[in-house]
């Protein structure tokens, strides 16, 4: 069967042309609703958190059922659905309520669909970057699309463009076709005996704390750059700039994958990471400095990410694919984007924006030290398929 590369690649540019509408601007939305720091580091809180939980429980169904398209749809559909209640929604529990519905559903799709996306693809895996790469040129499209709009037309405007986009999200799930695993032949390795090995555990903390890093940049960096008086089209160019690097990196990752092994390039990435939040840090002054953190994206999210999609793959086989994907998703942008939301949150007035992104560099030395101990020292020798 043809892989239907149009189809996968559509799922992906709505889903992140969605994510594009509401990672850079979610928080001004909120703020313009009249919540303070600590209230939108709850409420983004509250939308990652649930990647805890919904993740895993979809992704137990889909590999019992094997109806993992299905899955997709359903979430979709109830996704695009309950996010409409922002149209409506008042007060903070009104707004917690409405996140929480929306995004148990919503952060129930992908992981499915990266797990669907690597059936479809069989044994060409090394492909995977070449369908999400349209998952980045989405979230440009929008990120600078609503930049543009928000100069000129009030953020009110914001929860339209999101419930449009996420019913489009639905469309594209109808159309693309199933795939399945194909037959177990082997006997399966039980979930726990996977999970039970350090390597996967150091793995799993790795990417938590990864994520947690990226809290403050993901919920706050556009109040950020607000406050040293950048205006909206200017933060949806550096927000876009960040994802034009990752689509570079998904366009070469083929090439790098045969040529570094797996573990070369997370290490990589983390230390980049690591570098990029002290620039933020320290040079929001500086707007060329700003536009090389931003670069950096390319590695703290591209190629961490494309490491852990073939570390998944790897570590959980094909009988475990869905609930590896669904709990590399729930621990690293669930737990880790909870916990970065949090304190990003809380400290954020108090001990200021300095010392929050100061904090997010250190988490990354911390996750180099322990992938450099435990991760991907088996698979260094020989390359990702």
């Amino acid at each position: 069967m043809p892989v239907p590369y149009w189809r996968l690649s559509g799922f992906y540019f709505f889903y992140f042309a969605a994510l594009g509408a509401m990672l850079p601007y979610w928080s001004l939305y909120l703020r313009d609703r009249g919540f303070n720091p600590v209230e939108i580091g709850e409420l983004s809180a509250l939308l990652v958190g649930t990647k805890i939980i919904a993740p895993n429980l979809w992704g137990w169904l889909a590999d019992h059922t094997g109806k993992s398209l299905r899955i997709i749809r359903i979430a979709s559909f109830f996704a695009a659905l309950l996010f409409t209640g922002f149209l409506f929604a008042q007060n903070y529990f009104w707004f917690a309520w409405t996140t929480v519905a929306f995004s148990f559903f919503w952060n129930a799709a992908l992981p499915q669909f990266e797990a669907a996306t690597l059936f479809h693809l069989k044994s060409d895996s090394h492909r995977y970057s070449q369908i999400r790469l349209w998952g980045s040129i989405g979230f440009i499209v929008t990120v600078l699309g609503i930049g543009r709009l928000l100069d000129s037309h009030p953020i009110v405007l914001l929860p339209v463009v999101i419930a449009a986009l996420l019913s489009l999200i639905w469309g594209v799930a109808l159309l693309t076709p199933d795939a399945h695993a194909g037959s177990h032949g082997l006997e399966p390795v039980g979930i726990m005996k996977i999970l039970k090995k350090p390597e996967v555990l150091a793995f799993l903390l790795v990417y938590m704390l990864l994520q947690m890093a990226h809290g403050p940049y993901y919920i706050f960096y556009s109040i950020y750059l607000k406050q040293y008086q950048y205006s909206a089209t200017m933060t949806g160019l550096l927000w876009s700039l960040g994802v034009l690097a990752e689509i570079v990196l998904f366009i070469y990752m083929q090439r790098l994958l045969k040529r570094f092994s797996l573990r070369q390039i997370l290490l990589l990435s983390i230390l980049l990471a690591a570098l990029r939040w002290l620039l933020i840090a320290r040079c929001a002054d500086y707007v060329w400095l700003l536009f090389f953190a931003q670069l950096l994206h390319a590695a703290t999210f591209g190629g961490a990410h494309v490491a852990a999609i073939h570390l998944v793959h790897l570590y959980f086989g094909r009988q475990h694919q869905g609930k590896g994907q669904a709990l590399y998703s729930s621990l690293s942008f669930g737990l880790g984007g909870m916990l970065g939301s949090l304190y990003s949150g809380y400290y954020w007035e108090s001990m200021g924006s300095e010392f929050v992104y100061s904090m997010a560099s250190l988490v990354c030395i911390i996750a180099f030290i322990i992938a450099y101990l435990w991760v991907g020292r088996e698979n260094s020798q020989h390359e990702a398929h």
